[in-house]
């Protein structure tokens, strides 16, 4: 008798864990494609970084071009005696 009690208690348990993790199972396909599309954004928001990174250092070399050009362009003014 003992033992039929505990079967059932058993077999019940296993029931009710089928009924919790079936859910979650179900929502697998959806989940793997939501992981899919936050990589594929990852990959292209690491694109993005490196052309703004890109970007600024060609900035700053632009930069110090225009700072060699205000020196000559000073100069020039200085030489004319302006």
């Amino acid at each position: 008798m003992v033992t039929w009690i505990v079967v059932a208690v058993v077999v019940f348990a296993l029931v009710v864990l089928a009924l919790a993790v079936r859910p979650v199972v179900a929502r697998l396909p959806r989940l793997r494609r939501a992981a899919l599309a936050l990589q594929r954004r990852q990959a292209e928001a690491e694109a993005l970084q490196a052309g703004a990174l890109a970007l600024q250092e060609r900035a700053e070399a632009l930069q110090g071009q225009v700072t060699v050009a205000e020196r000559r362009l000073a100069l020039i003014k200085a030489k004319r005696g302006h």
